[in-house]
């Protein structure tokens, strides 16, 4: 993770270079993770809730500044100064609500139809945020995971135009993939997510970020099987000759996603090992036909420097970040890296 924060400095010299460890650092511990960020020099985190900062407070004590993307709520707006906390204030209700208790951040939606306060209520959030403290003016890309899509410049526009209503704010567009647009997208803070977990967050062409998360899982039984021969449930695989196969602790119980029946792979001996038939709850099969490491015991690799994040994804048809948040809580864990 800190070395994916140091390329992301390189990235953008002249900016800062915060770290989001929202969803308990995408599932592989915030608490590890942002401690280990700090080290490396982040002094600006991002979580989405007040309880989610309140942990990474904790971890890091009093120094670095962190930000709730979700803003305050009536139970917890009070808190926030206590807790030395920034909320990001993301509609007129949340600026009314929050009522200068202090700095706040002050999200502009500027094309994402998700969070932010709207282009038709940019007037009404300068009157309202009139004198108060901005720590922050950010906003959202989109599209930004694929570079030269037509989307990103019109929100840069966008962003330009209503930031400059707040010219004494420090501002912020880019998340992973928007860091990698270029440095028209890096104003003067970077929020790398996913990027510090070893994703580019990009469609294709994703640089090489060093994996933070490895799931292994032993096998407990290995077969040979005869031609004509059927796996798993609904027999969905059948051999079209002799094969050995074995069965490995993993399933979507852990958060290995059933979606890679048939697609995924395990790596063992060196060489990718393919999913025969569908995952289930705790059991995966592959194919080690003419593989000599395979035997009870061996553990087999599901994502890791073999099995890079942005491939199985893709295999799963899905995001890379919905692959380490399944597993978050769900997978029987022996240990994260950081």
């Amino acid at each position: 993770m800190a070395e994916n924060w140091r390329f992301f400095k390189k990235r953008a010299p002249g900016a800062a270079i915060a770290a989001v460890v929202k969803a308990d650092a995408y599932g592989l511990g915030a608490v590890s993770a942002s401690r280990a960020l700090a080290q490396a020099g982040a002094r600006v985190f991002f979580t989405a809730t007040f309880g989610e900062a309140i942990r990474v407070r904790k971890a890091l004590g009093e120094g670095p500044q962190i930000f709730v993307l979700n803003g305050p709520t009536e139970k917890d707006a009070a808190l926030y100064a206590e807790a030395k906390l920034t909320p990001i204030l993301n509609s007129l209700a949340q600026i009314k609500l929050w009522d200068a208790r202090g700095a706040a951040g002050l999200h502009i939606d500027t094309g994402m139809n998700r969070l932010g306060v709207g282009p038709d209520e940019l007037s009404q959030s300068m009157i309202a945020l009139k004198g108060a403290s901005l720590a922050l003016v950010m906003s959202h890309l989109a599209c930004g995971s694929g570079l030269k899509h037509e989307m990103n410049a019109v929100q840069l526009k966008r962003f330009i135009d209503a930031a400059s209503l707040f010219p004494k704010a420090p501002l912020s567009l880019a998340a992973t993939a928007g860091a990698l647009i270029g440095p028209d997208y890096h104003f003067d803070l970077i929020r790398p997510g996913v990027g510090l977990y070893g994703s580019g967050g990009l469609d294709a062409d994703n640089p090489a970020l060093i994996p933070a998360a490895l799931i292994e899982a032993p096998i407990l039984q290995v077969r040979d099987v005869e031609a004509g021969e059927t796996f798993g449930y609904g027999g969905s695989f059948k051999a079209a000759q002799k094969m050995r196969a074995a069965t490995v602790a993993l399933g979507y119980a852990d958060g290995y996603l059933r979606s890679l029946s048939g697609r995924g792979y395990g790596v063992l001996g060196g060489a990718k090992r393919p999913i025969l038939g569908r995952v289930s709850m705790d059991l995966t099969i592959i194919d080690v036909t003419g593989c000599a490491e395979a035997a009870p015991g061996a553990m087999v690799e599901f994502l890791g420097p073999n099995a890079p994040l942005d491939e199985i994804a893709a295999l799963a048809g899905t995001a890379p970040y919905e692959i380490l948040t399944t597993f978050a809580g769900t997978v029987r864990k022996t240990g994260a890296r950081t």
